[in-house]
């Protein structure tokens, strides 16, 4: 019987904007957190505010303009006026916000940690399956390696990984994983037991080796 472990990615801050302050040298912006909502008559603008690291001046994100009220859902109205901080982040870490205020994020000021269950290696081979998969919950996208996060989780080097990916071992989609591919939520990892067993086994006789010499 296949087992399906679970790795999850959790961002622990939004990523700060590359803006110029008109009020000081910086260069970035962070995420309040908070949203502005001005309404008038039957129209509503909403923004979500960001504030300079530096001297705290204010910068509007649009999220809606001269919107009628009716168009929101009265759920995500409220999260709105409550300055909702789920909310908050869904709108700083959207591309398409993103796009819209033509905006550019410092995604690698992103801080993240990965959680997953610490299944010692040899337990894993000893498994029944073929294949070891692993299913990515990662929420928000901040071009984070799938690489990195495999890495970290099964406690390989770099090497080690390079020929893993060299010997077509892991898949993702049902298709070889590609060092430039960055973490979906919902990814599925897939890992070829043997080759991977090979190439620790390897790396093992290679350290007895040295230490003999």
């Amino acid at each position: 019987m296949s087992i399906e472990y679970t790795w999850v990615v959790k961002a622990q801050n939004t990523p700060l904007l590359k803006k110029k302050c008109n009020h000081c040298d910086s260069e970035r912006f962070y995420c309040s957190d908070k949203f502005r909502l001005n309404a008038q008559k039957k129209n509503i603008d909403i923004w979500l505010i960001y504030r300079c690291v530096k001297c705290n001046t204010r910068y509007n994100m649009t999220i809606f303009s001269r919107i009628r009220t009716e168009s929101i859902s009265k759920e995500t109205f409220n999260r709105l006026s409550q300055n909702d901080a789920d909310l908050a982040w869904e709108y700083a870490f959207s591309r398409e916000t993103r796009r819209k205020n033509n905006a550019e994020a410092d995604l690698d000021s992103v801080e993240y940690e990965i959680q997953w269950d610490e299944t010692p290696i040899e337990q894993m081979m000893a498994s029944d399956s073929e294949i070891l998969s692993f299913k990515i919950k990662c929420p928000f996208e901040f071009n984070l390696r799938l690489s990195t996060v495999i890495r970290t989780c099964l406690q390989l080097s770099s090497g080690k990984m390079n020929q893993l990916i060299e010997a077509d071992a892991i898949f993702v989609h049902e298709r070889p994983l590609q060092k430039k591919h960055k973490v979906q939520n919902g990814d599925v990892v897939k890992i070829h037991k043997d080759i991977l067993k090979s190439i620790l086994c390897n790396e093992e006789k290679q350290v007895e080796v040295s230490v003999k010499e």
